[in-house]
């Protein structure tokens, strides 16, 4: 193949060369997360931001404040599970936090305070969040922690429409909240340790800069590679009319 410009496509090769030294780099072992364990790093910033992620999905003061809301408001329903097993678990936890059920094939039916019984779910997701799924599992009888939390999910998610049904939107708007704020981030975020961005400004803008030169690193490189060979992108000429 002819080269037209050598300097270019040497300056292209050796750009491009560089990047995947780079790019071996990072998938190296050579990062030291918080638990002293070496991971590449994809893995360690993959961490990082999932840490942050975390840090910024603590709602509970505020679901806690929306619970309070309910405080003494009676209720009675039926709410469906996925099968009779779920049932009956579901009435074991609704019992534990203070309340009436009784478990019939792949339904419960619930009576009682449904702030009382919030306050409970917001307290195991408190729990939860930090990472204490042996404190949940005390609260609700011994059963695994992440297994209560998911049942309580499982619970809460059908009843808001039932609550819709009953016109009770203001009741329902709150056990949205606590399933969709408090159990959902406690669970998903379950073995992550929680930082804020404001702890960690330097070397998350120095990641973001590094991402931002990286992608132009691979772009210059194929840009100078391909001028270098006389390969360009260039606005075709008008024709003129004779």
């Amino acid at each position: 193949m002819l080269i037209h410009n050598k300097g270019l496509a040497f300056k292209g090769l050796l750009l491009l060369s560089s990047f995947f030294v780079v790019l071996f780099l990072i998938f190296s072992p050579l990062f030291t997360d918080d638990q002293g364990k070496k991971v590449n790093g994809l893995t360690y910033s993959d961490n990082l931001f999932n840490s942050l992620a975390k840090g910024s999905a603590y709602f509970i003061p505020k679901v806690t404040k929306s619970v309070d809301s309910v405080q003494g408001k009676m209720i009675d329903l039926t709410v469906k599970q996925k099968d009779a097993a779920a049932a009956t678990q579901a009435a074991q936890l609704v019992t534990l936090a203070g309340l009436t059920a009784e478990a019939k094939d792949n339904t419960v039916h619930i009576s009682g305070d449904l702030g009382k019984m919030l306050s409970v779910v917001v307290a195991a997701s408190d729990k939860l969040y930090a990472n204490d799924a042996e404190g949940v599992s005390a609260m609700f009888g011994g059963m695994d922690g992440l297994k209560a939390m998911k049942a309580w999910w499982g619970v809460l998610n059908p009843m808001i429409k039932v609550l819709q049904k009953q016109k009770l939107i203001d009741e329902a708007e709150v056990v949205n909240t606590v399933d969709a704020k408090a159990i959902e981030p406690a669970y998903n975020f379950f073995g992550i340790i929680g930082e804020k961005v404001s702890e960690r400004i330097p070397i998350v803008a120095g990641l973001l800069a590094f991402y931002i030169l990286y992608t132009m690193w691979y772009g210059y490189a194929i840009f100078d590679i391909f001028n270098g060979i006389g390969l360009s992108m260039s606005k075709a000429k008008l024709k003129q009319e004779a």
